[in-house]
């Protein structure tokens, strides 16, 4: 069987194009402009070309047909419009990257499943990755295109550790504010359930749906069983850390107000400051005996030791650093006030 990716090499795809590689029954090709080529096993083929060059791909790709195709870069509507053009006819399974954070926000229940209404005033990449879907179930319906859609939560690699806040540079600072026994911020008072998933875990799911006739028309939400408060999630970074955890807790509103630079409205509001808890009933009904292995304090300690060990991943961002600080003085000043 023949699969290609659209991408392939980021946070969630680089394990998948790695489980895949390992499958003797798939032959795998990357369509991508070859960036991360050393990243990728040997057998795995390229076909390099911007995505964006729909003429150029066109050509690329003429004669082939693909049991599979995923797109792990399509966040609008008209890229999906244009895959839509390119692999019409050309595959016999169309799978898109949506988001969970899709879900409706406020949420009238913290359980979430496949069927949970799709609304976020708060973050337009959310509302984007909707549009997508609606697109695509239209496509579905109308022209008999198969899609499968995939919705992951917050997915992480050895390359970063998840964190609630954190600034353009990714989490490093905040791993770093902990090493140097600095307070980090946690919104609200740190007891919101959340769901990390490790890409190791996300891609055998995410294979398991691939050439899977139960799979096409329909819509999965990909994520682990394990339920944290954010407080834990950082006591766990910290211990992998060898450090005291030092929590410093901030409204998520008041982040929000005063973190627009990092889009913390729609990353806490519309997203990380709700109480998820995901139900993977359906997951588990197509992809018999998944289960998720990779405890967060595993993953944690996984993606500490990587990091400490590849200075390139570790990218100060001096300017949040500030801005932590910043809002720490200005919420001990309000306090102070008020005594």
């Amino acid at each position: 069987m023949k699969a290609l990716f659209i991408g392939g090499t980021g946070t969630i795809s680089s394990a998948i194009t790695n489980l895949i590689s390992q499958k003797p029954e798939w032959e795998l090709f990357l369509l991508n402009r070859g960036n991360r080529s050393n990243e990728v096993p040997g057998n795995v083929h390229f076909i390099k070309a911007d995505i964006n060059d729909e003429n150029n791909v066109s050509e690329a790709i003429k004669d082939m047909y693909f049991d599979v195709v995923c797109d792990f870069i399509g966040f609008v509507t008209e890229q999906l419009e244009r895959d839509y053009r390119l692999f019409k006819g050309r595959c016999k399974q169309y799978m898109f990257i949506s988001s969970a954070s899709a879900y409706q926000k406020p949420l009238s229940s913290p359980y979430i499943t496949e069927g949970t209404p799709l609304a976020n005033p708060y973050w337009e990449y959310s509302r984007n990755k909707i549009a997508c879907e609606d697109l695509l179930m239209k496509l579905y319906r109308q022209e008999g295109f198969p899609i499968t859609i995939i919705r992951p939560s917050h997915t992480y690699m050895e390359r970063s550790v998840p964190v609630a806040v954190h600034g353009a540079n990714g989490s490093w600072q905040v791993v770093k504010r902990m090493m140097q026994g600095k307070p980090v911020i946690i919104p609200g008072d740190g007891t919101t359930l959340w769901t990390v998933t490790h890409n190791t875990d996300f891609a055998k799911a995410f294979v398991g749906l691939m050439a899977n006739k139960h799979a096409i028309g329909e819509t999965f939400q990909i994520t682990g069983d394990e339920n944290l408060t954010w407080n834990q999630i950082y006591e766990a970074i910290a211990t992998a850390l060898g450090v005291e955890l030092k929590p410093y807790h901030v409204p998520s509103d008041f982040l929000a107000a005063v973190g627009k630079q990092y889009d913390l409205e729609g990353g806490l509001i519309g997203d990380k400051a709700n109480t998820v808890i995901f139900d993977n009933t359906k997951l588990k009904r197509a992809v018999p005996g998944f289960t998720a292995t990779v405890r967060f304090d595993q993953g944690a300690r996984m993606a500490i030791d990587y990091i400490l060990k590849h200075p390139e991943y570790q990218k100060d961002d001096p300017e949040f650093d500030t801005w932590c600080d910043k809002v720490i003085a200005a919420m001990e000043t309000a306090k102070s006030s008020l005594l």
